[in-house]
């Protein structure tokens, strides 16, 4: 295989994971747990699902819901106090099953009982789905890697599910220009979203 056939297998292996994902009901019971919290979205995942609980986190702050993200390992070590009563937890997990992420989510429900907790994952026996409140399943993913090994379709449906999130949350909650700017006043997209710009 040359070496633009296989970039566009691989491109073509990760848009197929996003466009396998199953759209369903479980994805506004998701926002509505987020719209509803009292408090703050708080996001974990380890490795590269963290990079994208990371992500995920950064960009529901600057579109108006307010959001942290804490590494698992350092919530055993003091971070879980960041969270707090009425806060809504999203974990991403491909498999379901990393332990760091499991036992954040079971001591997290010590310091908040009332919020609700959302897995993104894929796993059939995901270990997360039985600690969550809405799983959004990612369906089974074959990675493209030559090991089979790599997480790559399973990290591109796993952004597209956090993206289908923000923007859709932030269309419910009517977020303008104006506020996107006061957050987010910084470099191009701080002086595009500025209306003093117009």
């Amino acid at each position: 295989m040359s070496v633009t056939d296989r970039i566009r297998a691989i491109l073509d292996a990760e848009a197929a994971a996003i466009r396998s994902i199953a759209v369903d009901a479980s994805f506004e019971r998701a926002l509505e747990l987020m719209r509803g919290a009292t408090g703050k979205v708080v996001t974990v995942g380890m490795g590269k699902a963290g990079f994208v609980a990371r992500r995920f986190a950064a960009t529901l702050a600057s579109t108006a819901t307010p959001a942290v993200y804490i590494h698992p390992s350092e919530a055993a070590h003091g971070d879980l106090g960041l969270i707090a009563e009425g806060d809504c937890l999203i974990a991403f997990s491909t498999s379901g099953k990393t332990r760091e992420v499991l036992e954040c989510v079971d001591m997290a429900r010590h310091v908040n009982r009332s919020g609700g907790v959302i897995a993104i994952t894929s796993h059939p026996d995901s270990a997360l789905r039985e600690r969550a409140t809405v799983t959004l399943d990612m369906g089974v993913i074959e990675e493209p890697c030559p090991l089979g090994l790599t997480p790559s379709a399973s990290i591109a449906a796993m952004s597209a599910i956090a993206d289908a999130l923000t923007l859709t949350l932030m269309e419910q909650k009517g977020v303008t220009r104006e506020d996107y700017g006061v957050r987010h006043h910084g470099g191009y997209l701080g002086r595009k979203a500025r209306l003093d710009n117009v």
